[in-house]
């Protein structure tokens, strides 16, 4: 029997065609990247695998964007071209989504991030995102937010426009149908 937090062989075959179909096919996000070697490093972590899969069902087409050579790990960031789907309407954690007297929302973004094994995009990942390509051009990401901000109520997002990336702050329980969060995942 499969753990919760581990793919079946045939799940994993299907998800590594996913992942390499998309590093093919955006060769611009990670020049002079092996495919075969960060494979092997996926076969080779499947709890990190199922959490790839997490980012993958909920519309967010994860990607290797870079690889840190201090630690040997491949950084994944959700590199759809807007928003991830199935992580919208969500406030930024628990604690505002505890605020919330009525229309609460599904979810929190921390809580799902942690759930999914994934962190949040800070707001010099998603600066160095959108240098890849355009990303969040009609929604907009949840970002990690300092605490001195949160502290105050807040929390930051960002979204594309104008071909400038904005950063931008709104109360922390706050949700919005066309706003999520991007997962970063390194492995």
């Amino acid at each position: 029997m499969v753990s919760k937090k581990q793919l079946s062989e045939k799940e994993t075959t299907e998800l590594l065609d996913i992942l390499q179909q998309r590093f093919e096919k955006n060769t611009n996000r990670h020049p002079q990247i092996d495919w075969s070697t960060i494979e092997s490093k996926l076969k080779e972590n499947p709890i990190k695998l199922w959490s790839l899969n997490e980012m993958e069902i909920s519309g967010g087409e994860p990607d290797v964007v870079d690889y840190d050579k201090k630690s040997d790990e491949y950084v994944f960031f959700d590199c759809s071209p807007e928003s991830p789907k199935g992580r919208r309407s969500f406030c930024y954690d628990r604690k505002a989504l505890d605020s919330r007297k009525e229309n609460k929302p599904q979810n929190d973004v921390l809580t799902v991030a942690k759930e999914m094994g994934v962190d949040i995009l800070d707001e010099t990942q998603y600066r160095f995102l959108q240098t890849l390509g355009e990303f969040d051009l009609k929604t907009s990401s949840w970002i990690k937010t300092p605490k001195e901000i949160r502290a105050l109520g807040g929390a930051l997002f960002c979204d594309r426009r104008y071909d400038t990336v904005f950063v931008y702050h709104n109360g922390a329980n706050s949700y919005y149908a066309a706003r999520a969060f991007r997962g970063v995942l390194k492995v």
